[in-house]
């Protein structure tokens, strides 16, 4: 009979108490809190990259150009942000890849489209909204090849222009218009900027990405300083220089690619003519 005692209360001994499985369960379900919040940090800049490009539709169908293109600019500094943030959290996940793809569509490929229809080509009727048309499949299909090629493009170019750079064409060449102006003007060049942009995103053109360079090194350290007074001057007036900026990164990269070109098939260097 003592024996039975004696291992009874050994028994309950060895048995853990609620207070011991609650006190061990906290600091676990707090971890796992903490593990779902930084997961969804990057979708939640995804999401505002798709609001923006949904607001800038909406903004657009109601004349409202101005904000139509604010927010499009907004969408792109979030679409910057939420894979770097990923990256550095390390949540990168395929279903935040898609997600991104999809709010980029909306942002850089639908919104871009109807803003510049609405605002500048509706006077060329069919050939006006075919070009907007045009500019929205070719993000379409710069996106997918995006996807489809991640793994094996080389990181210090993109191939074709980034649809984020042309649709941040299209909203600042809205705020530039009207800054400086030129309304009267806008039909016919924003037509050919229209089919220049989405040529420029299938192209297989090599734009210069930037994303090799080590600000850490001396190499690079004056890349930086470039980078800071480009900031402060487009700061300073952005309607008035963001447009010209843009356009000019997009038609030197095409000219660097005629450079090339030339220097590869005809082995002509600029300043030396044919060697």
């Amino acid at each position: 009979m003592l024996a039975k005692i004696t291992l009874q209360v050994s028994s309950v001994d060895q048995q853990p108490t609620n207070y011991q499985q609650n006190s061990d369960q906290a600091p676990r379900f707090k971890r796992r809190r903490r593990e779902m919040l930084v997961f969804l940090l990057p979708n939640l800049f995804t999401t505002a990259n798709f609001f923006c490009g949904f607001f800038s539709i909406i903004s657009s169908m109601r004349g409202d150009w101005q904000n139509a293109a604010i927010a499009i600019l907004i969408a792109a500094f979030a679409d910057g942000l939420d894979g770097r943030i990923a990256r550095l959290t390390n949540t990168q996940s395929a279903f935040g890849e898609q997600y991104d793809s999809m709010a980029d569509l909306m942002s850089f490929g639908i919104a871009p489209s109807i803003l510049i229809f609405a605002w500048a080509l509706q006077p060329y009727g069919r050939l006006g909204w075919l070009a907007a048309f045009m500019y929205a499949a070719c993000a379409a299909l710069r996106l997918a090849r995006f996807n489809a090629l991640k793994q094996s493009t080389e990181k210090r170019y993109f191939q074709g222009c980034p649809s984020p750079i042309a649709a941040c064409a299209v909203g600042s060449g809205v705020l530039f218009y009207r800054e400086m102006g030129f309304d009267a003007w806008k039909d016919l060049y924003m037509l050919l900027v229209a089919f220049l942009l989405g040529a420029s995103m299938i192209s297989t053109i090599r734009y210069r990405s930037f994303k090799d360079l080590n600000f850490k090194s001396q190499k690079h350290f004056g890349f930086l300083l470039l980078a800071i007074l480009f900031f402060v001057a487009v700061s300073s007036a952005p309607e008035q220089l963001m447009f010209p900026i843009l356009m000019t990164y997009i038609v030197t990269g095409a000219f660097a690619e005629v450079v090339r070109f030339m220097r590869v098939r005809f082995k002509w260097i600029p300043g030396k003519g044919r060697s």
